[in-house]
């Protein structure tokens, strides 16, 4: 991931999955969920924070107006994904396994990319702490990122 700390944007250059589908029985299809499937979470672990109302408990981000689901600029620019070869499932459709759900468990590498990067401008500039864990929760927001650069309007200079 590239990471803009000053914006808090972050861009997802290249993802390569290798993917378990047993004996796909459609291989384009099963790319395409497992495709689907990282783009769903890539918008929970970087988009989709859910804002309580502590009086009432409701939800406060409800419907389209705020939620924002990942578009075409949060996908990743480069896309590698490729199915495991010969892995049958026994006990699968024709030896087929699931594909649509588990690539979400994996798009959680996204968030842990932007932490990583995040942490890498600290030590840049000299601000983390050693052995100090900064933890990126997500979803990881604009907001929650700018927060944690600790960036100062004095470290802004052309020179």
């Amino acid at each position: 991931v590239e990471l803009d700390v000053l914006t808090g944007e972050t861009e997802i250059s290249k993802i390569d999955l290798l993917f378990d589908s047993g004996y796909s029985l459609n291989p384009a299809i099963d790319i395409g969920q497992i495709e689907g499937g990282f783009a769903m979470g890539i918008g929970y672990w970087l988009n989709e924070e859910h804002i309580w109302n502590e009086q009432t408990g409701k939800l406060e981000n409800l419907g389209t107006w705020e939620y924002k689901p990942p578009s075409a600029l949060d996908i990743p620019l480069q896309w590698n994904v490729s199915l495991l070869k010969n892995s049958k499932n026994p006990s699968g459709l024709f030896g087929s396994k699931l594909c649509g759900e588990p690539p979400l468990c994996s798009s959680t590498s996204v968030l842990f990319a932007v932490e990583q990067a995040l942490l890498a401008s600290l030590q840049q500039r000299r601000k983390a702490v050693p052995g100090t864990y900064y933890a990126l929760d997500g979803p990881a927001t604009v907001d929650k990122i700018t927060t944690l650069a600790d960036l100062h309007y004095t470290e802004f200079n052309l020179a």
